[in-house]
């Protein structure tokens, strides 16, 4: 048997980092079983999804590092669909129903009231045909049940009937389906809900394992039910806890919610945004690896966490300046191109382990290469001149700052950072940054000597 699964996002908006959790859990199972990963667009919903979503959808997941073996849209298979829901109304088993949604809300108001579940009582079943017809004459357009196989050939005499099924993160799962209203498959305007288009893909593109978020473990006995009405073996189930934020809040398409597009043009890299979304919420400490290969391997269902897993967004800055501090010359040349840094391997290895993202390999360029604003106390003006003075004659090399520090200290007694930090201000306006004995080399004798006062 081939491993096969699916990742099934709605191309309703951009996809965030909550998203990419299942999508990576199914890549990394499928990459490690030598399986088969389909992206499959849950597009049913024609006037919410848009193609440009859908593109989108694709470009985060090349970017990350997904290349679907299969790309299909649900939007194309709707006679599947029909087919299907024409098998099961034929068995007796999709059942139509004309309540409103505020008469079923009532009834579940009421029963609740009465201290009884608000689970749905069949009445659609009781219906004549032409109590049927009457509710047609109206205007009313039925939708339609699924009836759960909780009973013993009367269906308005419930038994409790456990669907149960091993988890591939949660263990052992139980669900009673005679607590459970039969589910709705098509709404009144003749639309498919989730549910029947999900399972009928499962079952004709094959897909052994299916694994999602914890959201979903309430419908997982009920979809067993129904690949069982359809003549079908269920697949594995597995369902990962879900991606929040430290104070708990859920992730959201619709608020942009750290989307893979901005954390992408925000400058960081695909792995530290891979290595928090699936590694938060495990018993592995949230480390950086260097692509998907790696990260497969380490990675497995088991070591999924109960509990929750909340993550801080700023944790995957941290992640990114280590996996950048430690990118070959290679790995990052044809971006420095593009950013206008052609400092070439030498500069790359000197200021990477100062730069928290790529890019901030702009600011030392800039740094080498044009005007910058000193930093220059009133107090530090007599020893930057004396410095000046005192800079080595010839080429700069790496021996040079060390040469010129010694001079410096001999003749003005500073020493420690009352000896560097004027230096490092005067000559990159910064603070901090990379080594100046390898640095300076860069900075050069011009641009060292018009940076001090004469």
């Amino acid at each position: 048997m081939t491993v096969t699964v699916r990742f099934a996002p709605s191309p309703t908006g951009h996809i965030h980092i909550g998203n990419l959790r299942p999508a990576l859990f199914n890549w990394l199972f499928a990459k490690k079983q030598g399986g088969k990963f389909i992206l499959r667009y849950d597009d049913t919903d024609v006037e919410r999804s848009k193609e440009e979503y859908a593109r989108s959808i694709a470009q985060d997941l090349a970017w990350i590092g997904i290349q679907p073996d299969l790309v299909e849209k649900q939007s194309d298979r709707f006679a599947s669909y029909d087919a299907a829901a024409a098998k099961l109304k034929e068995a007796g088993l999709l059942y139509p129903c004309y309540e409103t949604p505020e008469e079923l809300e009532r009834r579940r108001s009421r029963a609740r009231a009465l201290g009884r579940p608000p689970v749905y009582d069949r009445a659609g079943l009781k219906l004549t045909d032409e109590e049927r017809s009457a509710f047609e004459a109206e205007g009313r357009q039925p939708h339609w049940r699924f009836m759960l196989p909780n009973h013993e050939g009367n269906p308005f005499e419930t038994k409790r009937t456990e669907v149960t099924w091993n988890d591939l993160v949660r263990g052992e799962q139980s669900v009673d389906l005679a607590s459970l209203s039969d589910p709705v498959l098509i709404r009144a305007d003749g639309t498919y809900l989730y549910t029947l288009p999900s399972i009928v893909d499962d079952i004709d593109m094959g897909i052994t394992h299916v694994i999602r978020g914890e959201d979903h473990v309430a419908n997982t006995g009920v979809q067993i039910a129904i690949f069982e009405a359809l003549g079908a073996t269920p697949p594995v189930f597995g369902h990962h806890n879900l991606l929040t934020t430290h104070d708990g809040e859920g992730l959201s398409k619709r608020k942009g919610s750290l989307s893979i597009a901005s954390l992408r043009e925000d400058g960081l890299e695909a792995m530290s945004v891979a290595c928090v979304a699936v590694l938060t919420g495990s018993s592995h400490a949230v480390e950086p690896y260097d692509n998907l290969d790696t990260l497969a391997n380490v990675f497995d269902l088991g070591s999924v966490s109960r509990s929750s897993a909340k993550f801080d967004p700023s944790e995957i800055g941290g992640l990114n300046a280590r996996i950048v501090h430690e990118l070959s010359y290679d790995a990052v040349k044809d971006r420095l191109a593009g950013l206008g840094v052609s400092g070439g391997e030498e500069f790359w290895n000197v200021i990477r382990g100062n730069c928290a993202k790529v890019q901030d390999a702009v600011g030392y360029w800039q740094i080498i290469n044009g005007e910058i604003e000193a930093q220059a106390e009133a107090e530090d003006l007599d020893f930057l001149k004396a410095a000046r003075r005192l800079f080595p004659d010839g080429d700069v090399t790496a021996e040079t700052w060390g040469a010129w520090t010694n001079a410096v200290k001999a003749e003005t007694g500073r020493k420690g950072r009352g000896l560097f930090m004027p230096l490092r201000r005067a000559l990159t306006g910064l603070d901090h940054g990379p080594d100046m004995k390898d640095f300076l080399p860069f900075i050069g004798r011009q641009n060292s000597l018009a940076r001090l006062p004469e």
